[in-house]
């Protein structure tokens, strides 16, 4: 069973694509999608979710792209997935009028869910570039 979807590794590959290929320069979207193999159609709404919180930002224009909006060390794993919309609050969980849900199930499964977001907090952007550096050819 996979905890997260396409959708939010994608986020955090792409997020790791721009700190290893951007350096000096935006990194535009249909780059990212190349080498990615995925229309920019699909990676440009990620890609904007992490531009409205502050992860990457976006540079207009014919040499336009994407950059970092601040330190590696400062992004997480668990932000870039908060931000791709991969991971709920956990007061949006609790929709349902249901007392097995509200009461067993939610609490439950919010703590496995609260252990795994602290999971994710501990590895940052820094860490994950770190590990990928050796392989920037390979990606690139």
């Amino acid at each position: 069973m996979a905890l997260l979807s396409r959708k939010g590794l994608l986020a955090i590959a792409a997020v790791i694509d721009v700190a290893l290929n951007g350096r000096g320069r935006p990194v535009s979207a249909k780059m990212l999608a190349a080498r990615h193999s995925l229309p920019a159609r699909h990676l440009e709404p990620v890609l904007q979710a992490l531009v409205r919180v502050g992860i990457l930002k976006g540079i207009r224009g014919p040499h336009g792209g994407y950059e970092l909006a601040r330190e590696r060390r400062r992004i997480t794993a668990d932000e870039i997935l908060r931000a791709a919309g991969m991971i709920e609050a956990a007061e949006d969980a609790a929709l349902a009028e249901s007392t097995l849900l509200n009461e067993v199930v939610i609490p439950a499964v919010g703590q496995a869910e609260q252990a795994f977001s602290a999971s994710l907090n501990r590895i940052n952007l820094d860490d994950l570039v770190q590990r990928a550096e050796p392989l920037k050819d390979a990606i690139a």
